[in-house]
Protein backbone atom coordinates (compact mmCIF):
# COMPACT_ATOMS: atom_id res chain seq x y z
CA UNK A 1 0.00 0.00 0.00
CA UNK A 2 1.27 3.38 -0.86
CA UNK A 3 -0.12 6.73 -0.42
CA UNK A 4 1.37 9.91 -1.62
CA UNK A 5 -0.02 13.39 -0.50
CA UNK A 6 0.59 16.66 -2.25
CA UNK A 7 -0.53 19.80 -2.66
CA UNK A 8 0.09 21.17 0.53
CA UNK A 9 2.57 25.04 0.50
CA UNK A 10 2.14 28.37 2.55
CA UNK A 11 -1.71 30.11 2.16
CA UNK A 12 -2.79 33.44 3.67
CA UNK A 13 -5.78 33.25 5.89
CA UNK A 14 -8.93 32.98 4.09
CA UNK A 15 -7.28 31.33 1.25
CA UNK A 16 -7.52 27.90 -0.26
CA UNK A 17 -5.53 24.92 -1.38
CA UNK A 18 -6.33 21.56 -2.97
CA UNK A 19 -4.79 18.56 -1.57
CA UNK A 20 -4.17 15.46 -3.94
CA UNK A 21 -3.39 11.98 -2.74
CA UNK A 22 -2.13 8.90 -4.96
CA UNK A 23 -2.97 5.62 -3.92
CA UNK A 24 -1.33 2.15 -5.09
CA UNK A 25 -0.39 -1.32 -3.93
CA UNK A 26 -4.47 -2.34 -2.93
CA UNK A 27 -8.11 -1.81 -4.97
CA UNK A 28 -8.58 1.33 -4.14
CA UNK A 29 -11.90 1.60 -5.31
CA UNK A 30 -12.96 -1.15 -2.43
CA UNK A 31 -12.09 1.35 0.59
CA UNK A 32 -13.35 4.22 2.42
CA UNK A 33 -10.66 6.89 2.50
CA UNK A 34 -9.84 9.53 4.96
CA UNK A 35 -8.01 12.54 5.45
CA UNK A 36 -6.30 13.22 8.97
CA UNK A 37 -3.92 15.74 9.97
CA UNK A 38 -1.37 16.92 12.96
CA UNK A 39 -0.52 20.30 14.33
CA UNK A 40 3.16 20.33 16.31
CA UNK A 41 2.37 19.57 19.34
CA UNK A 42 -1.49 17.95 19.05
CA UNK A 43 -2.77 14.40 18.47
CA UNK A 44 -3.66 13.35 14.99
CA UNK A 45 -7.32 13.97 14.45
CA UNK A 46 -9.48 12.91 11.68
CA UNK A 47 -10.62 15.44 8.93
CA UNK A 48 -12.43 13.88 6.61
CA UNK A 49 -13.65 11.07 4.88
CA UNK A 50 -15.51 9.30 2.35
CA UNK A 51 -16.87 5.64 1.51
CA UNK A 52 -15.72 3.86 -1.29
CA UNK A 53 -18.42 5.06 -3.85
CA UNK A 54 -18.00 8.50 -2.53
CA UNK A 55 -21.46 8.51 -1.74
CA UNK A 56 -21.33 9.40 1.99
CA UNK A 57 -18.67 11.95 3.40
CA UNK A 58 -18.11 12.94 6.69
CA UNK A 59 -15.95 15.85 8.16
CA UNK A 60 -15.11 16.96 11.80
CA UNK A 61 -17.15 19.67 13.01
CA UNK A 62 -13.91 22.34 12.96
CA UNK A 63 -14.01 21.74 9.35
CA UNK A 64 -17.93 21.17 8.26
CA UNK A 65 -18.61 23.41 5.53
CA UNK A 66 -15.02 24.60 4.74
CA UNK A 67 -13.73 21.64 3.36
CA UNK A 68 -15.16 19.41 0.63
CA UNK A 69 -13.62 15.62 0.52
CA UNK A 70 -13.55 13.66 -2.81
CA UNK A 71 -12.25 10.61 -5.14
CA UNK A 72 -11.69 9.77 -8.35
CA UNK A 73 -11.76 5.80 -8.68
CA UNK A 74 -10.25 5.72 -12.19
CA UNK A 75 -7.72 7.66 -10.88
CA UNK A 76 -7.16 6.05 -7.08
CA UNK A 77 -7.46 9.35 -6.10
CA UNK A 78 -8.81 11.32 -3.19
CA UNK A 79 -9.19 15.05 -2.69
CA UNK A 80 -9.59 17.04 -0.15
CA UNK A 81 -10.66 20.70 -0.79
CA UNK A 82 -9.77 23.75 1.82
CA UNK A 83 -11.42 26.89 1.52
CA UNK A 84 -12.20 30.14 3.88
CA UNK A 85 -8.13 28.39 5.54
CA UNK A 86 -7.04 29.51 9.41
CA UNK A 87 -4.45 29.29 11.16
CA UNK A 88 -5.66 26.49 13.39
CA UNK A 89 -5.87 24.53 10.03
CA UNK A 90 -2.24 24.60 10.00
CA UNK A 91 -0.78 20.94 10.64
CA UNK A 92 0.60 18.26 8.56
CA UNK A 93 -2.28 16.72 6.54
CA UNK A 94 -2.70 12.91 5.80
CA UNK A 95 -4.59 10.50 3.93
CA UNK A 96 -5.44 6.92 5.12
CA UNK A 97 -7.08 3.80 4.36
CA UNK A 98 -7.69 0.75 6.34
CA UNK A 99 -7.70 -2.53 4.65
CA UNK A 100 -8.95 -5.82 6.55
CA UNK A 101 -5.52 -8.61 6.55
CA UNK A 102 -6.96 -11.75 7.87
CA UNK A 103 -8.62 -11.23 11.55
CA UNK A 104 -7.22 -7.74 11.59
CA UNK A 105 -7.28 -4.47 10.10
CA UNK A 106 -4.45 -2.48 9.15
CA UNK A 107 -4.59 1.31 9.22
CA UNK A 108 -2.28 3.10 6.57
CA UNK A 109 -1.13 6.27 5.86
CA UNK A 110 1.07 8.41 3.78
CA UNK A 111 4.07 10.70 4.67
CA UNK A 112 1.59 13.66 4.37
CA UNK A 113 1.71 17.29 3.11
CA UNK A 114 2.38 20.54 5.33
CA UNK A 115 -0.03 22.97 5.47
CA UNK A 116 0.16 26.59 6.43
CA UNK A 117 -1.94 28.83 6.93
CA UNK A 118 -0.06 32.92 7.67
CA UNK A 119 -0.01 36.14 6.59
Amino acid sequence: VQLVESGGGLVQPGGSLRLSCAASGFTFSSYAMSWGRQAPGKERESVASITSTGGITNYADSVKGRFTISRDNAKNTVYLQMNSLKPEDTAMYYCGTHIPRGPTVVRYWGKGTLVTVSS
